[in-house]
């Protein structure tokens, strides 16, 4: 009998205890919402690059006036000038979305030591350079899993600007290896040669270092849409994935299908995801003033789009961001010949209506046989151009390899009454888009630097307390009496090197470890060397290990 009791004491205790529990966790929820309401658990964040609203207003005359997923959340406009420029170029606009701060033209995520823009405030010199930890750094610092969706290779700029740091945006090999050393965790989209040990100039054996940190490493489309873990880099192409146009017969996905595998891995994590998709080669055909590119990919961006509000507007703890990075090309729907009084809307859409391939496609097609007549053939078959000129056909045959778009581009474009300006950026606004389940969204003019503070703010994250202490330079261990040097000897393989008494240790560029003789540590965050400056610069937690 006695023992009975005792049992049914410990049971009421145990029971009481839980209760208490699930009250203090349910008061605690509480309080966290009365103090931010408008938090989520997931930010899926989408930058079109280059992408006009002239680029929008043909996507829909294209598909008959219907309207783009993306249209029934416009909100706004972003001003998108770099912190020395009032033309950006995509390294410090992604770094604003990624970071909350502007930085100059070329730098990926670090600050600058170069501002001259209205309004940009100005950085101490002891922190020129010094990386800035990303939204995307600091949504997997706090739990959350981290996805990067894209269509271009992937240490290209905007997808590098939220797991790298760098004054060069074109230095992709360092930039690919502080990728992968940040261990985002669903990575889908092209640039596999950067991870294979036999393609990189440094023989970093990079997809070996994922797969013995967990992760599941695929050039395989298949592959990856039967994967059901949680971590994965697919990279189903050896540099950029093709135009979405010319996919057929390639084996790889669309950005909308990428986009949806993704979601469904990061949606596992209780602590929700922060996910980037970029429609990335709409600001190649841009570049190229090739219309059929920009057509192809702003279509399936919207695609993904469709598939990001669907998630979203499924549950109530989910916010989509669609914000371009900058416009470019210039383009107009009408240029100097059209006669917009008389202009029909066939006039401009005729041959588009009917190309079936871009100006990248067409040069696969081509190939090598670049005779006249299989450049009528081809031209006429894809595009339904049946009255090319002989200095056009001339202006084919001698288009340098990769650059047949920025021949066939304009080409098009002509007989499409659409205008351009420039084969580069340009500086005016950009529309802004928002969903946020509780309808908590910026609205009016915002700067770029806003979106990544409005990211911030719905996720719960206070990205400047991560920033405070993040990183410290050599410049500053050596003011602390620490005997340091930058060994460069092999400048794949740039080192900081720390005397301490008897102990040296070793920090590699691009990673996040210590070597000290045969013990190795980890640190929060990758080193990064700036060669131009010749700044080396550490997780700070450093100085705890060397004491």
């Amino acid at each position: 009998m006695k023992r009975f009791f005792m049992k049914r004491k410990n049971l009421i205790v145990s029971t009481v205890l839980i209760l208490c529990l699930i009250l203090s966790t349910f008061a605690l929820a509480q309080q966290e919402s009365e103090e931010n309401p408008h938090k989520v658990k997931n930010v899926i964040l989408m930058i079109p690059d280059g992408m006009t609203i002239a680029h929008t207003s043909l996507a829909r005359w294209y598909q008959d006036g219907e309207s783009l997923a993306m249209d029934e959340i416009a909100c706004g406009l972003i001003r998108t000038h770099s912190a020395n420029n009032p033309i950006t170029d995509s390294a410090p606009a992604a770094t604003a979305y990624a970071t909350g701060f502007k930085t100059q033209n070329r730098y990926l995520s670090i600050y600058p030591e170069m501002v001259s823009m209205p309004g940009v405030g100005q950085v101490d010199e002891k922190d020129f350079y010094k990386p800035i930890v990303t939204i995307l750094e600091a949504a997997k610092k706090a739990g959350k899993s981290t996805g990067l969706v894209f269509t271009c290779q992937f240490p290209h700029a905007t997808p590098a600007a939220f797991a790298s740091h760098s004054d060069n945006r074109n230095d992709y090999e360092n930039i690919a290896e502080q990728m992968v050393y940040n261990q985002v965790d669903v990575v889908f989209g092209g640039g596999y040669k950067y991870i294979d040990k036999n393609q990189r100039k440094d023989k970093e054996d990079l997809a070996r270092y994922l797969k013995e940190n967990g992760f599941f490493v695929t050039p395989s489309w298949y592959e990856a849409k039967n994967f059901y873990g949680q971590k994965i880099w697919g990279l189903f192409a050896q540099d950029a994935m093709h135009y979405d146009f010319d996919r057929n017969g390639s084996g790889e996905p669309s950005l909308a299908e990428m986009t949806q595998k993704a979601i469904q891995l990061l949606s596992k994590n209780k602590n929700g995801f922060f996910l980037m998709v970029e429609g990335s080669e709409i600001d190649w055909a841009s570049h190229a003033n090739d219309p059929v590119g920009v057509i192809s990919d702003v279509l399936a961006f919207d695609r993904a789009v469709k598939v990001a509000l669907e998630f979203a507007k499924s549950r109530n703890d989910t916010a989509v961001i669609i914000a371009s990075d900058h416009s470019n090309g210039g383009m107009s729907i009408g240029n100097y010949s059209t006669k917009y009084d008389t202009a029909m809307l066939n006039d401009f859409l005729k041959y588009i209506k009917k190309a079936k391939r871009t100006g990248a496609g067409i040069e696969e097609l081509l190939g090598n046989n670049r005779t006249d007549e299989n450049i009528k053939k081809i031209v006429s078959e894809y595009y339904g151009v049946d009255n090319l000129t002989q200095d056009e056909i001339n202006a084919i045959k001698n288009a340098k390899t990769g650059e047949l778009n920025y021949v066939l581009g304009p080409i098009i474009s002509k007989r499409s009454n659409l205008g351009w300006t420039t084969n580069g950026h340009t500086g005016e606004d950009v529309v802004l888009y928002a969903y946020h389940p509780n309808n908590y969204i910026p609205r009016g003019l915002i700067d770029n630097t806003e979106v990544c503070d409005y990211m911030a703010e719905i996720l719960g994250i206070d990205l400047g307390s991560f920033n405070e202490n993040a990183y410290i330079s050599n410049i500053d261990l050596e003011e602390k009496g620490y005997n340091v040097s930058i060994d460069t000897s092999n400048p794949s393989n740039v080192q900081l090197v720390i005397s301490k008494e008897n102990k040296t240790y070793i920090i590699p560029q691009n990673k996040n470890v210590v070597l000290a003789g045969s013990t190795q540590y980890r640190l929060k965050y990758v080193s990064v060397y700036i060669p131009t400056a010749k700044r080396f610069f550490v997780s700070s937690e450093v100085e705890n290990l060397i004491k």
